[in-house]
């Protein structure tokens, strides 16, 4: 957290905005979950006026970000995460002849999922229709694969993306030779 005062106060604004839009949360949501009025919130936001402690932290508590972070000098978009190889979690025992590697954040799950799937020849992965609207993008990084969702079916080669249906019954399946895919699970976002 910085030292500087005047710098908490130049960074507060913007980053309490942006908190509150990644969560898609208009004021009047944030005024209403958080207990701050919504024209206080706005001059927070505009830096026309500076909150209380006990202000900010109803404002963070809504908005469910880290009260520290906020006031952090360091920008969060120059921190990168990283998942080593050996810790990315893998389902074997799903579909057949497949391997799963999980490459989201498990507090992605439900919301935009993220896999590496390998197949062996013949190998396949069916899967039941996920929540209303949901949709799912596929790549083929190496073989070729079946794509069937709902009454539709393709056939996709390396370099190929596929996007499809996800709320009806959907499946992958290698053909002759072993496949590999980059796959992305987007439910579809609630309305705001």
């Amino acid at each position: 957290m910085t030292d500087d005062p005047n710098c908490v106060l130049t960074l507060l604004p913007a980053r309490l905005k942006d908190a509150r839009r990644s969560k898609g949360l208009s004021l009047e949501a944030v005024a209403n979950l958080s207990g701050v009025s919504r024209s206080m919130v706005s001059q927070i936001e505009r830096g026309e006026s500076s909150p209380t402690i006990a202000t900010l932290w109803n404002l963070t508590r809504a908005l469910q970000v880290d009260f520290a972070g906020l006031l952090d000098k360091t920008d969060g978009d120059a921190r990168v995460e990283v998942l080593r190889a050996s810790d990315v979690p893998c389902i074997e025992n799903m579909g057949k002849d497949c391997r799963i590697l999980i490459l989201s954040p498990p507090e992605e799950a439900g919301g935009h999922e993220v896999y590496d799937i390998s197949f062996a020849p013949g190998g396949a992965l069916s899967s039941q229709p996920h929540a209303r609207g949901a949709v799912e993008q596929l790549t083929v990084l190496e073989g070729q694969v079946r794509v069937t969702s709902g009454a539709g079916s393709e056939v996709i080669q390396s370099g190929d993306t596929a996007r499809y249906a996800a709320d009806v019954p959907h499946a992958i399946e290698a053909m002759d030779s072993a496949a590999r895919i980059f796959l992305i699970v987007k439910s579809a976002t609630p309305p705001s």
